[in-house]
C-alpha cells in the first residue's frame, strides 16, 4: 500500500507541475517556488535557504558541471564583526565595520545595502554552521586589504572554509567544477590558504609543510587508484562540494547544462524561465521568485568593449572561459531593469600561459623581494604588492599616459627570485630550472630570459635607459628595505604575501643577479563588479528605482555593493552568499504576506456575507 501511496503522489505531482497557465494558455514543464540560475556559492546558499523555509526550489546551471568561479576560488569569505572574532580575542562592530567600508569607498553610496551586508553576514553564517556542512574559521593574521584606514582591522573579517571530504559526494563529486591548477600543489595537490602561503613565499616551515602535503596525498592509496583529483577538497571546492552535499542531504534538484533562455514575466512581475534542457526548450514556474545568480560578464567580448577601461580581452580573466557571459544582466536588463559600477570590476594582474584560454592571477608573486612590474617606458608605476584590485586601477591609470602602455606590463625579476619563488606557471628554480621547464613555455616565449637588463629591455620593448634608471633607483632604497616612491612592503597587508626571511624586507630586495627575467602582465580579473541594481533585500531594481516583482539578483550578476572597492579577501563570495541568504528571507516574508492578505480578505468575505444573511 505504502508503494502504491507513493506512486500516486508521484503522478500527482507531475500532474501538478503540467497545470496549464490560465492566462496565456501555455503548458509549465515545471513548477515549484523558487527558481535559481546558477550554482557558485551565492546561489547555492540561496536555495539552501530557500528550501529550509519550507519552499520548493530548483537550481539550474548552464554549465555541465557545478560550482562556478566560486569553485575554483579560494573560498574566502570577508565576515565583518563574525562570531569567531571574540573567541580568537580580537574586536570588531557594526559600527567600525560600516565605518571601513565607507571610508575605503571614499562616500555612502546611499542604498543601505552596506548596511543590510554588514548585519545580515554573520546571520548567513551562523545559518549555514547550524543547518549545513559548510564550516569557517576566522583568520587573525589575514589583515583587510586597507588595515590601516580608520575601522580596518589587522585580520579576523577574512575567513576559509575547512577541508571537505569528496567521498561526502559520491558520484557528484565527478560534477564538481575541478579547482584550477594554480591552487594546487604540483598541479594535483590541495592547499589550505596558510598551506600555500607558507611555501610560496618560503616562510619558516615551508619544508616540512610541503612534506605533509605530499605524504597526505601519495599516501591516500585507495582514492590514488580512483582519481588523480584529491580526495581532500580545500579553498572553493570545499565550499562548494560543503553546499552541494548539503543540497544532496535535503533532494534540492541540480540540472546542469541547462541555460536560461529568458525570462517569463505577467503583468510585470517574474513568473519563470525558459531553459535549454537536453535539446528541448522548457518553461519552468517560479510561483514565488527567481533569484539570478549567473556571474558577470567579464567572458563575454562584446560587454566587456562596451563598458570596461580598454584594452580588454576575455582571455585575460582568470573565471572560467566560456561561462559568465552576462545571461542574468542582460536578462534583467531586457525587462527594464537599472545596471550600475559597469566599468568597474574585480581587477587582478593576470598572465596567460601558452595554449591556455583562462589566464593565472598572479595574487603573490608580486610582493615578493627581487621583482616589480614596468611599463612601456621601464618605469614602475605602482605599489606592487598593493591589493590586486588596486593594480588593475593602476594599470589602466598608467596606460593613459601619452606614449606609454602599461596596460600590459611587464612583471621584471632577477635569478635570485626566480630561483626561490614561484612565478605564475613557472615553478622555483630549485624544483625547476631554466631547462627543465615544459617546451611549450620555452618555445612560445612566455618568459624571457637574458643575461643583462639591457638585452632584456630590448628583447621586450621597453626602454633601455628608463628601466635601468628604475632599477638603479629601486636597488638602492631596497638594500635599505624601503621604496619611497610607492610605500611597497609599508603596509600590514603587503608584507602578509612577503617572504619574512629576506634580509631587507619582506617586500624589497635589489635585483641585481643575472639572468634577468620577465614576463607580460594584463590587467586581469576575478569577475566585473558591474550588474544589475539591486536593494536591501536583493531585489532588482529598475530604472524608475521600483522593485521588479520575482526576480532577485546576488553575486556579480547584481551591482557590487563594494562599488570601485575590495575591502578584503572574501569580499566577493561574502556579498554573494549573503544577499542569496537575504533574497531566500523577502521571498518567504513576502510568501507570508500574501498569505496573510487572502486571509484577511476571505475573512472579510465571510463577514460579508454573515452581515447580508442576518
Amino acid at each position: 500500500m505504502a508503494d502504491i501511496r507513493c506512486f500516486s503522489l508521484q503522478i500527482l505531482a507531475k500532474l501538478r507541475d503540467k497545470l496549464m497557465d490560465n492566462n496565456n494558455n501555455k503548458v509549465w514543464d515545471k513548477t515549484v517556488d523558487v527558481i535559481v540560475v546558477g550554482s557558485g556559492a551565492g546561489a547555492l546558499t540561496a536555495a539552501l535557504r530557500s528550501h529550509d523555509l519550507g519552499m520548493r526550489v530548483l537550481v539550474v546551471e548552464k554549465s555541465d558541471v557545478y560550482g562556478g568561479t566560486s569553485a575554483i576560488s579560494g573560498g574566502g569569505i570577508w565576515i565583518p564583526d563574525n562570531h569567531q572574532i571574540s573567541q580568537l580575542g580580537g574586536e570588531d562592530s557594526e559600527e567600525k565595520s560600516i565605518s571601513y567600508l565607507k571610508n575605503i569607498i571614499g562616500h555612502d553610496p546611499g542604498d543601505g545595502r552596506i548596511e543590510a551586508f554588514v548585519g545580515n553576514a554573520k546571520k548567513m553564517l551562523k545559518y549555514l554552521e547550524n543547518n549545513t556542512r559548510v564550516r569557517y574559521e576566522s583568520q587573525p593574521a589575514y589583515a583587510d586589504y586597507y588595515p590601516e584606514v580608520e575601522g580596518g582591522l589587522p585580520g579576523y573579517r577574512s575567513m576559509d572554509p575547512l577541508p571537505f571530504d569528496a567521498r561526502e559526494l559520491g558520484d557528484e563529486f565527478e560534477k564538481l567544477r575541478p579547482t584550477t591548477k594554480a591552487t594546487l600543489m604540483l598541479g594535483r595537490m590541495s592547499m589550505d590558504m596558510k598551506q600555500a602561503r607558507v611555501m610560496l613565499t618560503r616562510s619558516p616551515g615551508f619544508l616540512p609543510t610541503t612534506l605533509k602535503v605530499m605524504w597526505r596525498y601519495w599516501s591516500d592509496l585507495p582514492w590514488r587508484f580512483k582519481s588523480s583529483r584529491d580526495r581532500l577538497l580545500m579553498l572553493g571546492n570545499a565550499l562548494v562540494g560543503a553546499l552541494r552535499a548539503s543540497m544532496m542531504d535535503r533532494n534540492i534538484p541540480l540540472w546542469l547544462s541547462s541555460p536560461m533562455k529568458n525570462l517569463i514575466t505577467e503583468n510585470d512581475t517574474v513568473i519563470g524561465i525558459e531553459v535549454e534542457k537536453d535539446g528541448k526548450t522548457l518553461r519552468l514556474k517560479a510561483q514565488k521568485g527567481v533569484i539570478l545568480a549567473t556571474g558577470g560578464f567579464e567572458q563575454n567580448q562584446a560587454m566587456r568593449e562596451q563598458y570596461l577601461p580598454q584594452p580588454s580581452h576575455t582571455s585575460w580573466s582568470g573565471t572560467p572561459a566560456g561561462q559568465n557571459t552576462g545571461d542574468g544582466i542582460t536578462a534583467g536588463m531586457a525587462l527594464g531593469a537599472e545596471v550600475a559600477y559597469m566599468e568597474h570590476a574585480w581587477w587582478a594582474p593576470s598572465t596567460l600561459p601558452p595554449g591556455e584560454v583562462q589566464s593565472q592571477i598572479l595574487f603573490v608573486e608580486r610582493a615578493l623581494p627581487g621583482s616589480m612590474m614596468v611599463n612601456s617606458a621601464g618605469k614602475r608605476f605602482c605599489n606592487e604588492a598593493a591589493p590586486y584590485n588596486d593594480i588593475g586601477y593602476d594599470m589602466y591609470r598608467a596606460d593613459q599616459e601619452e606614449g606609454v602602455t602599461a596596460a600590459p606590463c611587464w612583471f621584471v625579476f632577477d635569478a635570485r627570485f626566480r630561483n626561490r619563488y614561484p612565478c605564475g606557471p613557472l615553478l622555483p628554480g630549485y624544483a625547476a630550472p631554466d631547462s627543465r621547464l615544459p617546451d611549450h613555455l620555452k618555445k612560445d616565449d612566455y618568459y624571457f630570459r637574458e643575461n643583462t637588463l639591457e638585452a632584456l629591455a630590448e628583447k621586450i620593448g621597453v626602454d633601455k635607459e628608463g628601466l635601468l634608471n628604475t632599477v638603479r633607483e629601486y636597488n638602492a632604497n631596497a638594500q635599505k628595505g624601503i621604496d619611497p616612491e610607492f610605500n611597497k612592503g609599508k603596509s600590514l597587508f603587503d608584507r602578509y604575501y612577503g617572504d619574512p626571511t629576506s634580509p631587507s624586507s619582506p617586500c624589497n630586495a635589489p635585483l641585481e643577479k643575472g639572468p634577468f627575467y620577465a614576463i607580460k602582465v594584463n590587467a586581469g580579473d576575478i569577475g566585473t563588479k558591474g550588474g544589475l541594481r539591486t536593494d536591501v533585500h536583493a531585489r532588482v531594481l529598475d530604472r524608475q528605482g521600483q522593485a521588479i516583482p520575482g526576480l532577485y539578483a546576488t553575486g556579480n550578476t547584481s551591482a557590487s555593493p563594494m562599488v570601485q572597492t575590495y575591502p578584503g579577501a572574501g569580499a566577493t563570495l561574502g556579498p554573494a552568499m549573503t544577499f542569496g541568504y537575504l533574497a531566500a528571507n523577502h521571498i518567504k516574508n513576502d510568501m507570508q504576506l500574501a498569505q496573510a492578505n487572502v486571509s484577511v480578505q476571505q475573512n472579510n468575505k465571510k463577514e460579508s456575507q454573515n452581515a447580508v444573511e442576518v
